[in-house]
């Protein structure tokens, strides 16, 4: 049998930690002044770091800038440090998660709501602009040249106010008028008074308009004349209007209007004749057209021989033949003869002297008193 061989100790070995522990102890003043070392260095590196951090930015909220001069890194928390909400319609000019730099501008603006009423609609819309014009632009509405905007365009908007926008079209078209005529009134002593004649027939004149109609939101507000031509002139009705006062037809039954006395001869008379005109005549050429030897030479128109202080010329429709009449300041005269020239109230009376006729001219303003068939006596 074999004799096992006795086992020879190993000799007792540290563990790692009873090292370290030992090492540490050993070492202790190094340690400890290369950690305060290494405390040193580290906040040395972030008193660096914040000083590098340290920026100065503009902050722009609804128009109103002011420099801030802040540590923050970007923009969420700069509006956080200084106080400043954003809402879901608000604009910010830079991400939220956007880092800052120095000198950089961050620029919030607020939205506002108000109401919107353009094209036959009204809704409810935030803009954050407050001139109105550049809310338009916000809000993507176009304006043509004519259409109208509340408040207007250069105007300031407040929250809740209406921006309405009316929009303006126009139309133009022509449209016809007619013109009536004139009538012009011309005065006829040859008819009757209270007779009327047309001399000439009137024409109506047409006139073109150019109109432009003016429509806001589809209704028509104004009717605008730009232009008016002429198309046919009116002409005026010429119409010859009665002055010649209706003369009386007298006859024996005719009633005296009026006792007159005259040279001591009182007389009833049937019409007094106003504005008589007096005219006188001779047997000769020159006044008949006839001449000595003519068979109806000195012949009035009744039968009768012309005799001065008793024979006139009348018109018959005025006077009748046959009847005597007293003219002032001439005396008794009988209606025996006519003439082409006498009419209305107008008297020829016989002269025998042709001369004398001649002289006696024209005499207008005498008064007649028409008688009757028998001469007073």
């Amino acid at each position: 049998m074999g004799i096992a061989p006795t086992p020879r100790p190993h000799p007792t070995r540290s563990s790692g930690l009873s090292v370290a522990l030992a090492w540490k102890h050993d070492h202790m003043r190094l340690i400890s002044a290369v950690s305060l070392a290494a405390i040193f260095l580290l906040s040395l590196f972030f008193v660096l770091l914040y000083g590098t951090s340290f920026k100065t930015v503009t902050l722009v909220v609804d128009g109103k800038a002011q420099q801030i001069h802040t540590h923050q890194f970007d923009v969420s928390h700069l509006l956080k440090e200084q106080a400043v909400t954003v809402g879901e319609h608000d604009r910010i000019s830079r991400d939220a998660a956007a880092l800052i730099k120095d000198g950089d501008t961050i620029t919030v603006a607020h939205a506002i709501p108000i109401m919107v009423a353009v094209d036959g609609k009204t809704e409810k819309a935030y803009v954050t602009s407050r001139n109105v014009r550049d809310a338009l632009d916000e809000l993507q509405i176009t304006l043509n040249p004519d259409d109208k905007v509340y408040p207007a365009a250069g105007g300031v908007l407040n929250a809740y106010e209406t921006l309405r926008v009316v929009r303006v079209s126009k139309v133009i078209e022509e449209k016809e008028e007619i013109t009536p005529f004139a009538t012009v009134k011309t005065a006829d002593a040859k008819l009757a008074k209270g007779k009327v004649r047309t001399i000439r027939e009137g024409v109506t004149g047409i006139s073109v308009h150019k109109i432009e109609k003016i429509f806001e939101d589809g209704k028509l507000t104004r009717i605008k004349v730009l232009e008016t031509t002429q198309k046919q002139k009116a002409v005026p009705q010429v119409v010859a209007v009665g002055t010649m006062k209706p003369v009386t037809v007298l006859s024996a039954s005719s009633p005296v209007v009026k006792e007159v006395s005259k040279n001591g001869i009182t007389f009833g008379v049937k019409q007094i004749l106003k504005n008589v005109t007096l005219t006188a005549y001779h047997a000769g050429i020159e006044s008949t057209g006839k001449s000595e030897g003519d068979p109806e030479y000195g012949i009035t128109y009744t039968g009768t021989h012309v005799q001065e202080g008793r024979t006139i010329a009348v018109d018959p429709k005025v006077i009748p033949l046959g009847w005597w009449v007293y003219i002032e300041g001439i005396g008794f005269r009988r209606a025996e003869d006519i003439g082409s020239g006498v009419k209305g109230k107008w008297i020829d009376i016989y002269y025998e002297d042709g001369d004398y006729a001649d002289r006696f001219g024209m005499k207008k303003g005498a008064t007649v008193y028409v008688i009757g068939p028998v001469k007073p006596t």
